[in-house]
């Protein structure tokens, strides 16, 4: 039995009533936080494995179940029913043990629409059951890019970003270039316009073989119907593909899609690396972190695969695993109904796809490494600030504010946190002024510091470090509000300022509270522009959302004379072009693109710009 001064007695009795059939189980905090959110096909032996088998757990595990003060459960009439409820309550509760694929940084997809007459390629980070082919997901803005410059130059897709073709007076500059067909103003067969898709399609969902044979055909009945011209535009279009061919790698000689999957972990944080194999060719790879996830492997591998695919359009037929999923029958079920279509799921021993799983580990292993390697870095480097601002804890978690305005009009301010020396964009709050009617920073900082800290307990976690941007001024706002709220000592307060280039100042300078000269970080200048990057974090993120508001407000001002254009419309022209600038500069057929904006309006805010820009 589990040692009985680690668990509390009460949860070993409410073990003994605990049923034997499927569920869900909940893990609670002494606040009643949940911790854990699992699923078992007898609840009874999984939650007995947690608390009467000490000896078998991972160093994760174990520091979840110290924690544990209660648990709750769930029955359900099927393992099936406990699946998705599981999937539903770590969606809703976003517990800290549990593996949550966060959307903080959404992959570049290139979507195609073939339902329009002559369909073109766009960069989207929003995958939607609209019909459309979604390709990718690109590794990165870069990569997405890369392909889609190759597409243009080598297929004569248009390239108007206009949703639906425009009627032009005459082509534009990619025309006369020979890179697209012009449908805008040339009357071009759908046909053949069908046929260069068709072409794009095999080439980006790496049917780069097939395509080459495709265009090896039509090049040789052109050549043999005498259509020499119409022959050589296909044989360098054979020419580039074959290029690209060459860069790709092959890894199994049977053409099939597939994803790879692996995991290596640690004490500290896993990694699960993907491997894209499209047609036989890895295409590219992928790695996911997570940190404090309890580390065993099939429970992850399900967690992972049942996420991912849920939010990704194309699922291929096959996926190989290291780990073998828990509750594969179900998992397979699930994804063979989204994908409508049998999925297979693998753990190969030998052969080709046991060789492609030993490279996804192999990669997996060696990002493990490069994160250990930078988690060591940054927790040296927290280490080092703690001693030369002489805190009493790690600076783990930072918090920086900073104000943002334009001659006192729309201000506002933004919170940056910083944990382990990362940013943590999902943790960053936008506030706007609400109280103070005249320019005054140090008012607006008394307010978001109010705000931020003076609700109790609501208001935790607190940061180990807060960093005001404005130096000594700011400082002693920030330590004013602090005392007011009784909240002194409870972490550690610092000032940055910018250095003044007229008094010769070299570096920026931070502020201690009760010292009147700047903290001097000797030969560790790392530390000062580490700190100097939090601070410009803050100042981007304040700058950008001050922005969004002006940006707003003005076309707020800028459209009230215009008949027919109200609040929802307003903000479906600013979400669709980004800012104000933009809309001046739009033909009406470009606004009446936007959903909700009909020709006629279109027309009557285009005539509105046009009189603006006629009477400045």
């Amino acid at each position: 039995m589990a040692d009985q001064k680690i668990i509390k007695p009460k949860l070993l009795d409410e073990l003994k009533e605990v049923s034997t059939g499927p569920g869900v189980y909940l893990m609670k905090d002494d606040q009643g936080k949940i911790l854990y959110v699992g699923k078992a096909g007898n609840l009874k032996n999984r939650l007995t494995s947690y608390f009467t088998s000490f000896n078998r757990l991972d160093t994760k595990t174990f520091m979840l179940v110290i924690k544990i003060d209660t648990f709750e459960t769930i029955l359900t009439a099927t393992a099936n029913e406990a699946l998705i409820l599981e999937s539903n309550l770590i969606k809703r509760y976003h517990p800290r043990y549990n593996v949550i694929l966060k959307d903080d940084k959404r992959y570049p997809f290139l979507r195609l629409n073939k339902t329009d007459p002559f369909p073109r390629l766009q960069i989207v980070r929003r995958v939607k059951k609209d019909g459309a082919f979604y390709f990718g997901p690109y590794t990165s803005g870069m990569a997405v890019q890369r392909t889609l410059k190759f597409i243009h130059k080598t297929f004569k897709l248009r390239k108007c970003k206009t949703q639906k073709v425009q009627n032009r007076s005459r082509p534009c500059i990619n025309y006369q270039m020979g890179t697209c067909l012009a449908p805008c103003c040339m009357k071009v067969d759908q046909q053949v316009y069908g046929e260069i898709v068709k072409e794009v399609i095999l080439f980006l969902k790496g049917r780069t073989p097939a395509l080459l044979k495709h265009i090896k055909t039509r090049m040789f009945e052109a050549a043999n119907a005498l259509e020499y011209e119409k022959a050589s535009v296909f044989r360098d279009k054979l020419q580039s593909l074959e290029a690209i061919l060459e860069k790709q790698i092959s890894v199994t000689t049977d053409f099939k899609d597939r994803d790879v999957l692996a995991i290596a972990g640690s004490i500290d944080c896993f990694v699960l690396t993907l491997l894209i194999v499209r047609g036989g060719f890895l295409m590219g790879s992928r790695h996911f972190h997570f940190n404090e996830t309890l580390f065993f492997e099939p429970a992850l591998m399900e967690s992972f695969i049942r996420q991912y695919y849920e939010k990704n359009s194309f699922i291929p037929s096959e996926i190989l695993v290291s780990h073998m999923p828990e509750d594969l029958l179900l998992l397979t079920e699930l994804l063979s109904d989204l994908k409508e279509k049998k999925i297979t799921i693998i753990c190969p021993q030998r052969g080709e796809k046991a060789d492609l799983i030993k490279m996804a580990r192999q990669n997996a292993v060696n990002e493990l490494q490069r994160v250990i390697i930078n988690n060591a870095a940054s927790e040296d480097l927290l280490r080092r600030l703690k001693e030369s601002l002489h805190m009493k804890i790690i600076p783990w978690r930072i918090e920086c504010f900073d104000n943002s305005n334009l001659g006192g009009s729309q201000p506002v301010a933004g919170m940056v946190v910083f944990e382990k020396g990362r940013p943590q964009k999902q943790l960053y709050r936008k506030y706007i002024i609400k109280t103070v009617k005249i320019p005054d920073d140090y008012a607006y900082m008394k307010e978001i510091l109010s705000r931020r800290y003076g609700n109790g307990a609501e208001s935790k976690p607190f940061p180990d470090l807060l960093m005001v941007d404005g130096g000594k001024g700011q400082l002693n706002i920030a330590l004013s509000v602090i005392r007011e709220l009784d909240l002194e000592g409870e972490f550690a307060i610092i000032g940055i300022a910018k250095k003044n280039n007229n008094r010769g100042e070299i570096t920026d300078k931070i502020y201690k509270p009760l010292r009147s000269n700047p903290v001097n970080f000797g030969s560790q200048g790392d530390l000062l522009l580490y700190l100097q990057r939090v601070r410009d974090e803050a100042h981007r993120f304040a700058i950008s959302f001050h922005r969004q508001r002006r940006n707003k407000k003005t076309l707020e001002s800028s459209l009230n004379s215009v008949s027919g254009v109200g609040k929802k419309r307003k903000a479906m022209l600013l979400k669709h072009f980004g800012s104000i600038k933009k809309i001046r500069a739009a033909t009406h057929e470009e606004l009446s693109i936007v959903p909700g904006i009909s020709p006629k309006t279109a027309r009557a805010i285009s005539h509105y710009f046009k009189l603006e820009i006629d009477n400045i």
